[in-house]
């Protein structure tokens, strides 16, 4: 976790380099950044939520219904091949970008050299990745103990070029705040590789579609987004530009690695253990509950590094906006991660079919656990945007590490006991983010504690009721059931969010604009709120 500032071997030149974000002089990402600036970092921001928001719900609700009826034609062992291979790619993707991207992201001002070092570095990597997945594709299989992986990863390998060709133009989409061509482009690329998966399974392409599905989202994308980011590379590479951004990268690299990791030893071991079919239920379960993190939570993160990156030096003004998306974060999100754990059994019949039943309670579990890791999305980009990944880092080695651990330790008790293992380590993380989040923003692990402290009442009274109604609701139809719980917990979650927690409910009536429609509504629930907070509203 040293920092790049001390490095002795790097000469003055370098380091005042670095300062300068490896710019000699002013080029056009200075002049977009000017226009963000003075276009309002904060509508800017808010936008940007809702456009990536907005791209999350038409890609997850679209990906969901495409899974609904991929498990009405393909098997749990074909969904567990595939997420055993697709376990694997983000390591390589990392290892094919080292972090230059988001180095791009966050620093003050970007060169146009080390722009171009991003890119051909990034390429040169994923042509050789491609090949070293290639050849060692039947490892991994081995590994996992599933023969098909081999021809899942074999086939999944083209996506690490487009990878390495579209990261640097993503990167400086991002650091511009052009959320919504991101989404835009997202959301196409998403909906074409639906279309195809489900045309590939109609013809009985089985582990295939799912594999279409990945190469179609991802060349699309890529296409895409090097279009829209009208960054053409010409040739040029710097070993000097290259070792800076490779410091602050590797640090991020190293995260993201262990993360992998992570998640490629707990396929191992799920896989060993419970074989490619309890994957396969598992995987489905993890859907679902991505599914709900994607349409709320995720999409704080890409907007969240950006402009903690472009608010670190005001610490004041960096606290009080954590708290206020923290607060905002478990207010909304509990309540589809509350519909999961009331209303799993309901959920998962209504969606996937009645042969994935082992996932319900699964998925009820996991959606527990997500309750206490959803601030982890907003720390994430916090400790990023701040440019001290290194404090991240030690962070995932000990929970991913520990996570592990559990899952060796609880995989002999089937899904629910790794799942209940999850949910341990969750709340056990949570209260670790509380202390590292305070000592970043100086000030007390409770003021960071509070959010979800005010919230566990909004979140426990709307799953009550929605227990309530499933019980009640016993004799109907499972489909009419499922309606009738997401609207009474709808219903419940709203009020008690007036009288709990006042300033996230103005927050969210005025970033819908309910104002237009229904000012008298806004204005009363302004009244609750207390007059210090009322001023600083205003």
């Amino acid at each position: 976790m040293a920092d790049m500032e001390s490095m002795g071997h790097v000469s003055g030149v370098w380091r005042r380099r670095r300062r300068e974000g490896l710019a000699a002089a002013p080029d056009a990402e200075h002049v977009r950044d000017a226009a963000v600036e003075s276009g309002g970092l904060g509508g800017a921001a808010t936008r940007g939520v809702l456009w990536m928001t907005v791209q999350k719900w038409i890609t997850r609700l679209g990906g969901l219904a495409t899974v609904a009826l991929l498990t009405r034609v393909l098997d749990p062992a074909d969904f567990g091949t595939v997420s055993a291979a697709m376990s694997v790619l983000p390591m390589v993707y990392l290892l094919s970008d080292v972090g230059l991207s988001t180095y791009v992201v966050q620093v003050d001002a970007p060169s146009e050299r080390a722009l171009r070092t991003a890119f051909w570095f990034s390429l040169g990597m994923g042509v050789i990745l491609f090949a070293a997945l290639y050849l060692c594709a039947p490892l991994f299989a081995a590994a996992f103990g599933i023969p098909g992986v081999t021809t899942a990863l074999r086939w999944m390998a083209p996506a690490i070029l487009m990878v390495s060709l579209s990261s640097v133009s993503i990167a400086l989409l991002r650091r511009r705040l052009m959320f919504r061509e991101l989404a835009q482009q997202t959301a196409v690329a998403s909906l074409a590789a639906q279309v195809v998966a489900v045309v590939l399974a109609l013809n009985g392409a089985g582990v295939g579609a799912l594999v279409g599905q990945l190469l179609v989202s991802m060349g699309v994308g890529s296409v895409l987004a090097i279009v829209r980011a009208r960054w053409w590379p010409r040739w040029g590479f710097s070993l000097i530009d290259l070792r800076v951004m490779a410091g602050f990268g590797s640090q991020v690299v190293v995260v993201e690695l262990v993360a992998v990791a992570r998640a490629w030893g707990e396929t191992a071991i799920i896989a060993s253990v419970l074989g490619a079919t309890g994957l396969g239920y598992l995987s489905i379960a993890k859907k679902l509950i991505e599914t709900v993190q994607d349409l709320s939570a995720s999409a704080i993160f890409p907007v969240a590094t950006v402009v903690f990156a472009k608010t670190r030096e005001d610490v004041e003004h960096l606290r009080s906006a954590y708290h206020r998306a923290l607060s905002a974060c478990y207010t909304t999100v509990s309540l589809p991660l509350g519909l999961v754990v009331a209303a799993g059994p309901l959920i998962v019949p209504v969606l996937f079919g009645g042969g994935w039943g082992t996932s319900a309670g699964v998925a009820q579990v996991l959606a527990l656990a997500a309750v206490f890791t959803m601030g982890a999305t907003l720390d994430h980009g916090l400790f990023y945007g701040v440019g001290k990944p290194g404090n991240w880092l030690w962070y995932s080695v000990v929970i991913d590490g520990l996570t592990l651990a559990v899952t060796a330790l609880t995989v002999r008790w089937g899904l629910l006991g790794v799942a209940c293992g999850f949910a341990l380590v969750a709340f056990g993380a949570t209260v670790l983010r509380w202390f590292l989040v305070a000592r970043l923003l100086e000030t007390r692990a409770t003021n960071i504690a509070t959010p979800l402290v005010r919230a566990a009442p909004i979140m426990i009274g709307s799953t009550a009721v929605g227990l309530l109604v499933v019980v009640l609701t016993s004799g109907f139809d499972d489909l009419l059931r499922l309606v009738l719980v997401g609207v009474a917990m709808s219903l419940v979650q709203v009020v008690l969010a007036i009288l709990v927690e006042p300033a996230v409910a103005v927050d969210l009536l005025r970033g819908l604009r309910v104002g237009r429609i229904a000012p008298g509504l806004v204005a009363r629930v302004e009244a609750r709120l207390p007059a210090t907070a009322a001023a600083s509203e205003g």
